[in-house]
């Protein structure tokens, strides 16, 4: 039976890049993952993820975001490819909206520069994105977005070129903690650890029934472009708007396929991931197609592709990371709802730390004793 520091179960955004914290630092470390690398399976692929740093979820997570920023910038460096794109960030709604209030918030407590723009300023800076009447925007220069499959395969490989073994297409059956020891028993496998890491994505409601999580279906949508004020070597951004209590994102154009648009807001429940349905829902690319006539009326209506991808909510929409509570060499993410990748490699470097004993606690946010008081 093979034996190591830590074992790291999933392998995709998190999971990938702790795999890389913990070769990195030396250790003897492990990853499993059901399927190949930088798959279209689960939370962490469709070509783009939005970064930002005014986080208008919470200041709490700008200085990981800090972080994030400098460590997607080392795995550029050592992976010698492109990994960020820095388009600035366009952000739409209500002066007294989650989005708005929230950026703002974000900016002042930590000193971040964003500019605030109303409809005329949008209009002349950011042609073709349409205001709302009674909305404002603010913009952010440092924001863009990841490459997100490019980023999952460089901290593989990157892991891999540090002494990781990573095993692909086996799936964990079962894990047990007894005393020092870890041992996870896979499809093909069984394996032994000092510590471990799930970082499971939309698999852990399968390890961990509190909190109580769900996972959601979220559509992906790209249509055709062929105006100029929506492609990114023309200077357009990533954007985001507050609707009401509706939320659209997108992309600009960067290859053939056009503009990406997705909603934020919303999903349909699904109680097995395993069985992720790739078939378009007409009601939500309908909703999507209305977003754009309204608001970037210049974007065609030619769908060119659409994906699938799994949102894996916590009760409160924040991060859960924690070590496991019978189980002190047992550490896991979960619950990242829809907003974790920009995060994934300072949630990989902090599941380091709490397999290594480097750090006995993650940050206080994240913590799952915040559900346990909760239900006292």
């Amino acid at each position: 039976m093979s034996s190591y520091d830590v074992i790291v179960v999933g392998c995709g955004g998190i999971g990938s890049a702790a795999l890389y914290h913990l070769s990195a630092t030396g250790h003897r470390v492990l990853g499993i993952d059901q399927y190949p690398i930088a798959h279209d399976r689960g939370s962490s692929h469709g070509e783009t993820r939005v970064i930002r740093q005014a986080y208008f979820e919470h200041p709490d997570y700008v200085p990981l975001l800090q972080r994030a920023y400098l460590l997607w910038e080392e795995l550029q460096a050592r992976s010698d490819q492109r990994l960020f794109h820095q388009t600035g960030v366009l952000q739409i709604g209500p002066p007294e909206g989650e989005l708005i209030s929230g950026v703002l918030r974000a900016a002042r407590e930590h000193h971040l520069q964003v500019q605030q723009l109303d409809a005329s300023q949008v209009a002349h800076e950011f042609p073709g994105y349409e205001v709302p009447a009674g909305c404002t925007a603010v913009f952010e220069t440092v924001g863009g977005y990841l490459a997100v499959e490019d980023c999952v395969r460089a901290h593989a490989q990157q892991a891999v070129a540090a002494g990781a073994e990573l095993v692909t297409t086996e799936s964990v059956v079962d894990w047990q903690a007894a005393g020092n020891t870890v041992t996870v028993t896979t499809s093909h496998n069984t394996y032994q650890a000092a510590a471990l890491v799930l970082a499971t994505g939309a698999w852990a409601p399968r390890w961990f029934k509190q909190p109580q999580l769900k996972v959601l279906r979220k559509h992906l949508h790209w249509f055709r472009n062929s105006d100029a004020r929506y492609q990114q070597d023309k200077g357009a951004p990533v954007f985001f708007y507050e609707l009401g209590d509706r939320c659209f994102y997108g992309f600009p154009q960067r290859d053939t396929l056009g503009v990406k648009v997705s909603e934020h807001s919303g999903g349909e429940e699904i109680a097995d991931p395993a069985q992720l349905s790739p078939d378009l829902d007409q009601a939500d690319f309908a909703d999507v197609a209305e977003f754009l006539r309204q608001y970037l009326p210049g974007v065609s209506e030619q769908a060119s592709r659409h994906d699938v991808c799994m949102y894996t909510m916590s009760p409160d929409g924040h991060f859960i990371l924690d070590t496991h509570p019978e189980h002190s060499n047992v550490c896991f993410v979960a619950g990242l709802s829809g907003h974790g990748f920009k995060f994934a490699c300072v949630l990989g470097e902090l599941l380091a730390d709490l397999a290594t004993g480097r750090s006995l606690a993650g940050p206080e946010l994240f913590s799952l004793s915040r559900f346990v008081s909760q239900s006292d």
